[in-house]
This record gives C-alpha cells, structure tokens and sequence, in this order.
C-alpha cells in the first residue's frame, strides 16, 4: 500500500463555496474532484469560479473521445477476432455481434474473459455444462474455458480481456468502504439436459488464442462432453439488477463505490439506476474531476446518462489520464440541476492504470469527432 503525502487542510472560503455549488439553480461556483489512485488515493476539492470544463478550444492529443459502436460491421465469426475498441499490455476490449449459433468453439489463453450482454438472449454452452444469457448479464469466462454461445435473438457483447491475469471481487478499500458484492446473487451452469443434448461425434473445432493468435485444435467429437465437475473454479454469471447501491438519498456515492470487478492495474465499475446524492434543485456527482493516474472507457448500455448529451445506449467515451472533465453545458441544467433525483442509466466503466491506447482500425464513420467540443464555452450555456 502505498504511503501518501496527505496534508489535511483547506484554503479560502471553502464552506461558503460548497453551499454555493449546490443550494441553487443559479450555479456561480463550480466544484472539482482531484483524485489519484483512481479515487482509492488523496484528494481535493477545489472550487472555481467558472467551469473547469469550459475552454475555449482545444488542441492536441490529450483529448476525449467517443463511439457509436451501433455502426460498427458484424465483424469475424470468430469472438477472439471480434472488432477491438482498445487495448494495452494488460487488457483489451472488443465488441461482436451474434445471429445464431456458433458453429466452433473458443478459448482464451491469454487471460480471463468477462463478456457483458448489451443486447440479446440465449444460451451458453461450455466446460462447466449450460447457462441461459439476458441483456444485462456479466459472464466471467475463467483463462482456459472452452464456450461457444447460442443466440435466441441477435445479441451484442462487449469482451473485456485480462490479458496475463484473472478477475476477482473489490475488496472493502476497493470499494470505498460500501457492501461488497453478495456472492449468492452470482449463478454458474448446470449439467443439464440441454448441455447432454447437445454432446455429438460431429467434427468440432476449439479456436485458441495465444499472444494474440489464434490455433484450431479439430475434434471428431463435441469436446463439451462433461458429465459432471466439483471444485471452486467456475465460470459464473452477475447482472447488473442484481446490483444495488448502498446508499440513502442525500449519501454521495464516490466512484469506487461502483466496483464490480478487478484486476491488477484495472478496475470495472458499473452504474445503475439510483437515487441520486441530493434532493431535487441540488447538483449531484458526478461533477467535474480529474482522475489523475487512471484513463476511463464508459460503455452506455441502457438509459440516459444524466450529465452526458446525446449520449445513447450502444456509444463508449473515452476520457484520457490528466483531462478535466464532467457535465456536459448541455445536460448541465436539464439532468443536473432541475430535475428528480432518479436516474435510468446503466453503464460499465473500465479505470486502467495503464494507458489505453484506442484501436486504430476503428472506422472514422463510428466515431463522434465533435465529442471534445462538447464542453466549450461552457460559461456561456450555464
């Protein structure tokens, strides 16, 4: 753990400028987050005059950026070779498009997969027997399982890689101190009558990925022939309603609060629907903050995410290590401030440690290359 430089103290007039940033509509103080370690670590509060967000314009290549991965092509049949969005030396994430059935199977040797349902349902079928999907599930698929999935109605799904590395639970400090996951609420496959059935002597295909590349072992039998298993290793299965935040209306939430699942020198969190840190007329986080060692990928998977305009379900943002960022002027007033504390969104955030680099075949036609403008002159539209 490391040791801090913490110097708690304050400078000016604090008090006063915290009850200005959230006892009015009429904002005229505007309140920022400095935090390291992801938010695990110290931090400041800092209160301005003016938004922190709202620059004027904005050059070079620490900027944010956004996806509308709805364009994106089907891509490969292959989920190993689905399209990846980014990547670095210890994760990547890709996003597929399944119709039907897949007709081989696949299994991962570089690191743990965990896949989450954007859309669809169906089955999964793998060494541990059969396990149904819905829209919203997480799937923890164990470094070295054999799967393959069958799709009831085109699903999509985004795969996060712990590349050389296994998912585990947030523990306490992980969390900020809130409840940590209920171990009952997760479920894994069953030797059942639909995972027997489907055990032949056709011809089956296992693709593995290795370093990135992928190898065919042929089979003259359906490999997923287990007739039953025992142990604590399994792949398991969460979905976000099972998810509930700790917290009463008027308790702020921090970040860390919202984590699911890490790995060494990564976090995911996800956001679901709440009640918001504040009656109505008050501003709630997130406001702006600065996350000073980590960058953060936000997936939009259901609802409106209440301080992002034009923010829809199927788009990811990208917000870089070092950029300042929060409310959208846009959604400042309309979600921010005015508006029931409720909130309807469901997202997944990946904190990484590492920097992300974005995957450069993206095509441009996916990407929203107006996004960093989104924030200027924010003065202006308050």
């Amino acid at each position: 753990m490391k040791n801090w430089i913490r110097l708690p103290n304050s400078e000016g007039n604090c008090v006063a400028a915290s009850k200005s940033s959230t006892s009015s509509p009429s904002v005229t103080v505007h309140e920022r987050e400095i935090g390291r370690n992801g938010f695990m670590g110290p931090s400041a509060h800092i209160y301005h005059k003016h938004p922190p967000a709202g620059w004027a314009d904005f050059e070079g290549p620490l900027r944010p950026r956004a996806f509308n991965l709805n364009k994106l092509a089907a891509g490969p049949e292959c989920p190993l070779q689905a399209r990846r969005i980014l990547h670095n030396a210890v994760m990547e994430v890709r996003y597929w498009r399944l119709d039907g059935k897949m007709h081989a199977l696949a299994r991962n040797a570089d690191g743990d997969i965990l896949v989450f349902v954007h859309n669809g349902s169906g089955a999964l079928y793998c060494d541990y027997g059969h396990m149904p999907y819905r829209d919203g599930d997480y799937i923890l698929l164990p470094r070295g399982t054999a799967w393959r999935l069958d799709a009831s109605d085109p699903s999509e799904f985004l795969f996060i890689e712990a590349t050389n590395d296994a998912f585990s639970l947030p523990d306490a400090a992980q969390s900020a101190g809130h409840p940590a996951i209920n171990p009952t609420h997760f479920d894994i496959p069953r030797i059942d009558d639909s995972f027997l059935a489907q055990q032949d002597d056709a011809f089956w295909e296992i693709h593995i990925k290795r370093r990135g590349e992928i190898s065919t072992l042929t089979y003259p039998y359906n490999p997923l022939d287990a007739i039953g298993w025992q142990g604590d290793l399994s792949v398991v299965r969460l979905n976000w309603r099972d998810l509930r935040q700790g917290n009463q209306p008027g308790q702020p939430v921090p970040p860390a609060a919202h984590s699911t699942f890490v790995a060494d020198r990564f976090a995911i969190s996800t956001f679901v629907p709440k009640v918001g840190e504040g009656e109505s007329g008050k501003l709630r986080v997130p406001f702006y903050h600065s996350n000073e060692d980590y960058d953060e990928f936000i997936f939009y998977h259901r609802g409106e995410f209440y301080s992002r305009g034009d923010i829809k379900p199927g788009m990811a943002t990208f917000h870089p290590s070092g950029f300042p960022h929060g409310p959208h002027p846009s959604a400042y007033q309309k979600t921010m401030i005015r508006v029931p504390v409720e909130t309807d969104e469901v997202a997944v955030m990946i904190d990484c440690a590492e920097m992300i680099n974005i995957d450069d075949t993206i095509p441009d036609g996916a990407e929203w290359k107006a996004y960093v403008k989104t924030w200027e002159k924010a003065k202006e539209t308050l």
